[in-house]
């Protein structure tokens, strides 16, 4: 049976739901790495992908795991999530990175001239995408397309059953400009199936306009 596709953005509803959701969260993280789990395996292949100081977006940055990490190794980080507390987690755990607080239904991020920033890569890890609202989706897709530099690569990863099926998803990045280049069902790079997508996409360029 297909779950339907949310009509409300769920992260936030579960925030409604129970005030204490992001904290909860955070220290379950926290908990994990304490443990010595590893949490970083999405990081190690956006750092594999990437050349040294790449400009990287963390959409959906949570408690800055992953964009924490890179930014560790030198790369030139931002990070967007809607929550607050996880912003201020990140914030105060990775300090070398820079930390926004924003809906990616509505990215903007504005560079020292006011055009858009762009990034070579924009990582969007931990089931994200499926927290959105559908109404969110499209325009989320949209609107990472808007930051991705030229040659520029988006990653994303998420499970089946979560509500966004992979097909749909599929034909919601090539509306929003995007193609996909390559899949696999796991970060390390496991051949495609029916559980889990890690997908790798790029911009589909815009064709030049036509003196008439």
């Amino acid at each position: 049976m297909t779950t339907p596709a949310p009509q409300e953005n769920v992260w936030l509803a579960a925030v409604r739901n129970n005030p204490d959701h992001a904290k909860n969260y955070a220290q379950r993280w926290r908990n994990f790495e304490a443990q010595g789990r590893d949490i970083y395996g999405e990081a190690r292949l956006i750092d594999a992908m990437a050349d040294r100081g790449s400009r990287i977006l963390d959409a959906g940055c949570g408690t800055g795991r992953i964009g924490g990490w890179l930014a560790e190794r030198g790369h030139q980080v931002v990070g967007v999530d809607l929550d607050e507390h996880l912003i201020s987690v990140a914030r105060e755990d990775h300090p070398q990175a820079e930390w926004e607080v924003g809906n990616l239904a509505r990215l903007a991020l504005d560079d020292e001239t006011g055009d858009l920033r762009e990034f070579d890569i924009i990582v969007s890890a931990g089931n994200v995408l499926t927290f959105l609202a559908e109404s969110e989706r499209l325009p989320a897709l949209q609107r990472m397309r808007g930051h991705l530099a030229p040659f520029g690569r988006l990653v994303v990863g998420f499970g089946a059953g979560r509500g966004y099926e992979f097909v749909d998803f599929a034909a919601d990045a090539y509306r929003a400009g995007l193609e996909l280049e390559q899949h696999y069902s796991t970060w390390q790079l496991h051949p495609p199936a029916d559980d889990f997508m890690v997908a790798v996409l790029g911009a589909i360029p815009v064709p030049p306009e036509q003196d008439e």
